[in-house]
């Protein structure tokens, strides 16, 4: 199921931090910067990436679910770029850190999926989830959109990857808007959503 895919995600945060502990200088040389460790991450997350369009596409949920779909393709775009070329792998990993804040949105998807929106792990979840998504998704994702705008003109590559994370910079906002009106303004949530849709407010 996509649930059973999604979980591993949150375990390779861990191999995530110890890549960036053990090469800390792909956090500043985004294009060049390369370690065994950093490049078996960025194949083993596209290798994630296909397996849940797979997952998605054979489970019936392709128009429930395309925006899913469409994030997927632009990743495995980016992460290619690494695989094949072996540039910006330290972009990859640090495009990846969205994973320390995904663990967070695991924790509240399964007490959602319990109706436990009322428990105090989940009150208290919810503010550690947007402290994490600020720091792990929102300021990455920005630090990376101004690495490739000032180089934008020097690089064929980056122009693509640029284009690519402009993308992805609007569905993260999108998502941020869903988070913030799911758990601190539930009044404004639509009643009626996808029933075959997996992943929800």
């Amino acid at each position: 199921t996509q649930y059973s895919a999604r979980v591993p995600k949150c375990r390779a945060s861990s191999s995530l931090l110890s890549s960036v502990w053990q090469t800390p200088d792909m956090l500043v040389e985004i294009e060049t910067a390369w370690s065994l460790s950093g490049y078996l991450l960025v194949c083993f997350s596209a290798g994630y990436f296909i397996h849940d369009t797979v997952d998605i596409v054979t489970s019936g949920q392709t128009r429930a679910s395309w925006e899913y779909l469409v994030h997927h393709v632009m990743a495995m775009g980016a992460f290619f770029s690494g695989i094949f070329w072996s540039s910006f792998v330290g972009g990859g990993v640090l495009t990846l850190l969205v994973e320390v804040s995904n663990i967070f949105l695991t924790i509240r998807m399964m007490m959602k999926i319990s109706n436990a929106q009322d428990h105090l792990l989940y009150r208290v979840n919810k503010y550690v989830n947007l402290v994490m998504y600020f720091l792990f998704r929102l300021a990455p994702q920005a630090y990376l959109t101004h690495f490739f705008l000032r180089y934008v003109n020097q690089r064929t590559l980056g122009t693509f990857l640029l284009g690519i994370l402009l993308m992805l910079d609007v569905m993260i906002i999108i998502y941020f808007s869903r988070l913030l009106r799911s758990d601190f303004c539930p009044e404004h949530v639509p009643k009626k959503q996808h029933k075959d849709k997996f992943l929800t407010e």
